[in-house]
């Protein structure tokens, strides 16, 4: 299991040194790896720890990007049908041009560009927690699996 965590629209320090502190607190939910990902304009900082289980590789590290380079996302959890959503990006020549890695964090994260938050979450089966970052729009979405599975 993995752990994210943010702050939002602070002006109270530096965010990175505080999303650090808020990550270390998560180290047990994920001991592989750690990220963080900082916009000081808006005051937005998101936090991530990694327990690496559908993509090992370093393609895997969050926060992740979109290859269009607008969203950021941390993710905790799993989409069951991530190879089908990938197969069906690509079916739809909405895929990236190359893929960074197999993890199913990427899937959602460019079926989130691709498709939209709504469509996305409705074709995505598992059990997940994100916040996502438009840095066009400088929205935040935090969503959560149906069943509320996660977090846990």
């Amino acid at each position: 299991m993995c752990g994210f965590s943010g702050i939002f629209q602070s002006c109270i320090g530096d965010l990175t040194a505080i999303v650090n502190r808020m990550n270390d607190a998560l180290t047990h939910r994920g001991p592989d790896d750690r990220g963080v990902w900082v916009d000081e304009n808006v005051g937005l900082a998101l936090g991530h720890r990694r327990l690496a289980i559908v993509d090992l590789s370093e393609a895997g590290r969050q926060p992740m990007h979109s290859s269009c380079g607008r969203f950021v996302i941390v993710f905790n959890g799993e989409i069951y049908n991530h190879r089908e959503l990938k197969q069906k990006l690509e079916d739809e020549g909405l895929s990236p041009a190359e893929w960074r890695g197999h993890s199913d964090t990427e899937v959602l994260l460019e079926g989130l560009v691709s498709w939209g938050v709504e469509k996305t979450l409705q074709a995505s089966v598992g059990m997940f927690a994100f916040a996502l970052w438009d840095r066009q729009e400088q929205v935040l979405t935090l969503a959560r699996d149906r069943m509320g599975e996660k977090p846990s």
